[in-house]
């Protein structure tokens, strides 16, 4: 149990960070090939700000359930 404790406490650190940054500090460059393809036309801000919401709450959560355990 120890284990599953200490792997979800790093991927809640690891989904926080990015999604922290892609989603408040608009660093988009986290996301592979975001400004090739935002260069091109095929995605914009919108679909990297729901990729930083989507890391924020899956980080949360894992920390939620890291707490739990």
């Amino acid at each position: 149990m120890k284990l599953f404790k200490i792997i979800s406490l790093i991927l809640a650190i690891a989904f926080i960070f990015f999604g922290f940054n892609i989603y408040f500090k608009k660093k988009y460059n986290f996301i592979n090939n975001f400004e090739k393809d935002y260069k091109n036309g095929l995605k914009d801000e919108n679909y990297a700000k729901k990729v930083g919401l989507i890391e924020l709450i899956l980080g949360i959560s894992f920390f939620i359930l890291f707490l739990s355990l």
